[in-house]
C-alpha cells in the first residue's frame, strides 16, 4: 500500500472481536460491536508545535493499540477497512 498519514495522525486496522463468548455462545454479525482495538499500519511524521519544532509519534508500525468506540474516520484502501485518526485519539498501547 502506498498511503502515508499527515502530521500527527496514524492509519489503523481493525482486528477482529472473538465471534464466541468464553462459554461458548456465538454471536451472529447483527449483535456484534465495531472493535476498539487495531493494529497500526502506517503513521505520518509527528505533530508540530507552535514554534516549528517536530515531536514524533509515540506509536509504532505494527503495535497493537486501543482506541475510543467513535475515533477517526473510517475509509477504504485497496478495497481494506481503515481508520485514520489522531495520535491523542489512541487510548493505549497494548503490550
Amino acid at each position: 500500500m502506498a498511503f502515508k498519514p499527515l502530521g500527527d495522525r496514524v492509519l489503523v486496522k481493525r482486528l477482529e472481536n472473538e465471534t464466541t463468548t468464553s462459554g461458548g455462545i456465538i454471536i451472529p454479525e447483527t449483535a456484534k460491536e465495531k472493535p476498539q482495538r487495531g493494529k497500526i499500519v502506517s503513521l505520518g511524521e509527528g505533530k508540530r508545535t507552535d514554534d516549528g519544532k517536530l515531536i514524533a509519534p509515540r506509536v509504532k508500525e505494527g503495535q497493537q493499540v486501543l482506541f475510543g468506540k467513535y475515533s477517526g474516520t473510517e475509509v477504504k484502501i485497496d478495497s481494506e477497512e481503515y481508520i485514520i485518526m489522531r495520535e491523542d485519539d489512541i487510548l493505549g498501547i497494548i503490550e
